[in-house]
């Protein structure tokens, strides 16, 4: 998949239908920078947006994929079938999103004990240190995850992870 060429065949369907990329970020509901990336390849829509820009041209998502128009039609089942895979992606997207947002927002609870146990003085001793470290462990911890997971080694762990499962 060369990402240059369909950023140049998405940039030449965008001009064909005498539009703007503001104009298309608009009916999207992107920026006109995301637009803009896509256009110089140095980055590619999500595959749900994909359809969208694939209904509006009407051009096919293969076409796109390949930066080049095709005379034959897309198979209507497999065009169904990468619905369903876009529907399942998101889906398991919003899943995910919702976890971290509770894990996220208990490191946050934790990190205010331990300030609250820290401005009290009870941090230091006793029952209320374990209770003080564990929450200052665990705020640490989700803001490593979550550093992790909105960086790009995301992928590269899960690509790990298959990669083990695979051989056991």
């Amino acid at each position: 998949m060369d990402q240059k060429k369909i950023g140049s065949f998405l940039k030449e369907l965008r001009k064909d239908k005498g539009i703007t990329q503001e104009q298309f970020a608009e009916k999207l509901g992107v920026s006109g920078r995301t637009i803009s990336r896509w256009e110089t390849g140095s980055n590619m829509p999500d595959l749900d947006i994909l359809i969208q820009i694939a209904d509006y041209y009407d051009v096919e998502i293969r076409e796109i994929l390949d930066g080049e128009r095709k005379s034959e039609k897309m198979n209507k089942d497999l065009e169904e079938t990468v619905l369903k895979v876009a529907d399942y992606s998101n889906k398991e997207r919003e899943i995910i999103t919702k976890r971290m947002h509770i894990l996220f927002l208990i490191g946050v609870i934790c990190f205010i004990v331990y300030i609250a146990l820290e401005a009290l003085g009870m941090a230091d001793s006793g029952f209320t240190e374990k209770i003080a470290s564990f929450a200052l462990g665990f705020s640490f911890g989700m803001l490593i995850v979550g550093v992790i997971y909105t960086s790009r080694y995301m992928v590269k762990i899960r690509e790990f992870k298959m990669r083990m499962l695979k051989r056991g």
